[in-house]
């Protein structure tokens, strides 16, 4: 009985991941029309490349997010976790020290990725990512 339950639970879970991943997606897509529109269409768009580079990291950021909801590993994860911090850098670039743990946090998250991911799971995140640039 408790079998059962279990099961549709998780089934459960997968679907709203999944409903989560497409409306995440769907306004990952928005957003990017909103930019490409804006690109055309104001004149002081590129006057403020800040503001150009927030908005297309945090894109990127919420496509990772996509396929990390999708196919929910540890590697997946720590790319999304890579990518966010790297986008902190880069867009607030605060003072020295954040920057520096910012730099330490993510070479930390390489060294998990390197030593603690099972090699199975880098060779799908390999293969997967190959056959989006293909």
């Amino acid at each position: 009985m408790f079998k059962h339950i279990d099961k549709f639970l998780h089934l459960l879970v997968e679907v709203v991941e999944i409903i989560i991943a497409v409306v995440t997606l769907g306004a990952m897509v928005y957003m990017l029309g909103i930019e490409v529109f804006k690109m055309f269409t104001v004149d002081s768009y590129f006057s403020d490349p800040t503001h150009l580079l927030h908005n297309v990291l945090t894109i990127v950021i919420g496509l990772e997010f996509v396929s990390m909801l999708i196919d929910l590993t540890p590697a997946n994860t720590l790319e999304v976790l890579i990518l966010a911090i790297a986008r902190y850098v880069i867009i607030d670039h605060t003072d020295a020290v954040s920057n520096i743990v910012c730099v330490v946090c993510i070479a930390g998250l390489f060294a998990i990725k390197k030593f603690l991911i099972p090699k199975e799971d880098m060779k799908k995140v390999i293969s997967a990512s190959m056959k989006h640039h293909e």
